[in-house]
């Protein structure tokens, strides 16, 4: 048997960076011999196989970079081989070239498709073997490196779950914390039953709602909506808390002692603008917040309020008309000659006080419709017969039923004030 050769001098050298070690693989002595002796003396290192069986034996413990082997050969073919030679380590590739003479399409095609990379006519050229282990090189090269960077990515992957699962566990803390804030979701306060719901739309949020003792006789009660979600706004609402939470005066902006050191109410409006002049001046935050601050006189159900850009308040009566509040009036921290205003509403016994947050109005069905006020309304006077906290929860259950979710897209908040008949 004559050996193929070129007439072209190798002036061209081939550098290798992936390809070390070749596998051939023929049942013929022969033809392994030329094929060797060509890629010998290109400086790889090169094994043979007489049978397919034999090269699964070799590559079991010594993983080829590439392999050179014969289509047609007794027991296994070398396309049963090239499957077998995939499956035996899928974590690892090696670049696999089909020696044949078969020219059809569909043969190629079969050949594809059980893993060969590429196919080399019988008999074998010296120049175009040299030139496809070249491109099989580059091929491998590419492939490791992405695989290189691949394992980058993973592990930098896994650090990344660290600290989230880090922050998860401190967000998750955090909560507590922020649900800590409602001292008691339901409280009695002579003839005036108050309950309170807070549901976050992630691990902690921005609504705040919450009560004070303003003097003797008087309640206060608010509810506080900061801009954005997250962090920051929890943060926001923790001291937004810290003005509005206490009893005592010095430190609560919407209480005053009078001339006889006892504590009272002052106008909400003044208190607003008391704490919209904190943030600007004091704060350095872009955030803002919506906020409905108010005081009932316990006596009589006389509602002195001021809404800063809040939803309207509602009042659904015990004849089960619903009765919106208030006149609007501009979010704080927005703007330093912002004013605001009193409004003034008396509850009758039996009347019903709610201050819900635009968590609630604007709750997202599945389809993109938002809830709405007119469907408030309704599921207000649907669970009028209900007591106070009992009611809460089920406006909370209806608003997941239209949702179709667990989770909210905002922070859900609200106030439900009962004055007793």
């Amino acid at each position: 048997m004559t050996v193929p050769t070129s007439n072209q001098p190798d002036t061209y050298p081939l550098v290798t960076h992936v390809i070390k070690t070749i596998l051939i693989v023929d049942d013929s002595k022969a033809q392994r011999r030329i094929v060797s002796a060509m890629i010998d003396k290109w400086g790889h290192t090169v094994l043979e196989a007489a049978s397919a069986e034999e090269a699964m034996e070799i590559s079991a413990t010594n993983y080829p970079d590439l392999v050179l082997s014969d289509w047609m050969m007794p027991g296994m073919s070398g396309l049963e081989f090239c499957s077998a030679f995939r499956a035996l380590d899928p974590s690892k590739y090696s670049y696999f070239i089909l020696l044949t003479s078969k020219t059809l399409k569909s043969e190629i095609a079969e050949g594809l498709q059980n893993g060969a990379d590429d196919f080399l006519s019988k008999p074998v050229n010296a120049a175009e073997l040299r030139a496809r282990i070249a491109a099989a090189d580059r091929i491998l090269q590419m492939q490791r490196e992405l695989q290189q960077k691949n394992n980058l990515i993973s592990t930098a992957l896994d650090e990344i779950q660290k600290l989230y699962s880090a922050v998860d566990r401190d967000l998750k803390e955090a909560r507590k914390l922020q649900q800590s804030l409602l001292r008691e979701r339901s409280k009695r306060f002579g003839p005036f039953d108050l309950s309170l719901i807070l549901e976050t739309a992630g691990h902690v949020g921005g609504d705040l709602v919450g009560f004070f003792q303003a003097g003797q006789h008087h309640l206060g009660i608010f509810g506080v909506d900061v801009s954005g979600h997250g962090i920051n706004s929890a943060l926001m609402t923790a001291r937004i808390a810290g003005y509005l939470s206490t009893n005592d005066a010095e430190q609560n902006i919407a209480l005053e002692q009078d001339q006889m050191g006892q504590v009272r109410p002052i106008s909400p409006a003044r208190a607003v603008a008391r704490l919209n002049k904190i943030i600007l001046n004091e704060m350095d935050t872009e955030l803002y917040l919506t906020l409905l601050l108010g005081n009932i006189d316990l006596r009589n159900g006389r509602l002195q309020f001021s809404q800063a850009g809040h939803p309207h308040p509602i009042i659904l009566h015990a004849n089960g008309k619903i009765a919106p509040q208030g006149n609007g009036g501009l979010p704080v921290g927005l703007f330093t000659d912002a004013a605001y205003e009193d409004c003034e509403t008396t509850l009758a016994p039996g009347d019903r006080l709610f201050i819900l947050s635009d968590g609630v109005f604007e709750c997202m069905s599945h389809e993109k419709e938002v809830l709405g006020e007119q469907r408030v309304h309704s599921i207000l006077k649907s669970h009028k017969t209900l007591q106070v906290l009992p009611l809460l929860d089920a406006l909370v259950t209806d608003l997941h039923s239209f949702s179709k979710s667990e989770d909210f897209d905002d922070d859900v908040s609200g106030i439900l004030l009962h004055y007793h008949a």
